[in-house]
């Protein structure tokens, strides 16, 4: 049976929940909450949990290193299991997306994100499936600050809807053809 491997990225730690660089975190508590996972196993510097949904057996994973360095967990779980690039989903931040957009992509460059840059050396191609949330970008904060900066009240209600989207998308994955999927979920915000 096929094995996918779905991952959400972020920081791990209380310090850095509900920030701006854990949107695949919140992904991946959106849809344990979904399918009523309260407990979390660990593996290989990682939490995941897995099932069996639309004939596949499913791994949902939130790294527990640093972000940049989600490729390494990652790979652990790729080489005892066997799994194949094209059965790989990352959800992630994105700073040159609007607030409240989602956009997904099967392959691309990391685009300055440093989580998406360790994974595409750790798998040795950037020929990956991935759903990146906007976070858009504040040019007065200094990058690192702003991605690790604590989500407003207002932001955060913002986001959940967007949240909520990109968890949709996740699960639409599993038995949809992801250019269909690329159709139906980028959006555009209007300035």
């Amino acid at each position: 049976m096929k094995i996918k491997l779905v991952v959400g990225l972020g920081n791990p730690g209380k310090e850095y929940s509900n920030t701006r660089h854990n949107m695949g975190f919140m992904v991946m508590d959106e849809i344990a909450n979904r399918l009523e996972v309260f407990k979390w196993k660990e593996r290989d510097g990682a939490l995941y949990f897995d099932c069996y949904l639309d004939f596949a057996h499913v791994i949902f994973m939130k790294p527990q290193k640093f972000i940049n360095l989600s490729g390494d967990v990652i790979m652990n779980f790729v080489k005892y299991l066997d799994i194949k690039t094209e059965d790989i989903l990352i959800v992630s931040d994105d700073l040159d997306l609007p607030v409240g957009s989602i956009k997904l992509k099967e392959k691309g460059s990391s685009g300055g994100h440093n989580g998406l840059k360790n994974i595409e050396e750790r798998l040795g191609t950037s020929e990956y499936r991935r759903i990146k949330i906007g976070i858009s970008n504040n040019k007065q904060m200094d990058t690192k600050d702003y991605v690790l900066g604590k989500l407003g009240l207002t932001e955060k209600r913002h986001l959940k809807t967007v949240i909520d989207r990109a968890a949709d998308a996740v699960l639409e994955s599993l038995h949809t053809p992801f250019p269909e999927l690329m159709c139906k979920y980028n959006t555009r915000i209007k300035n």
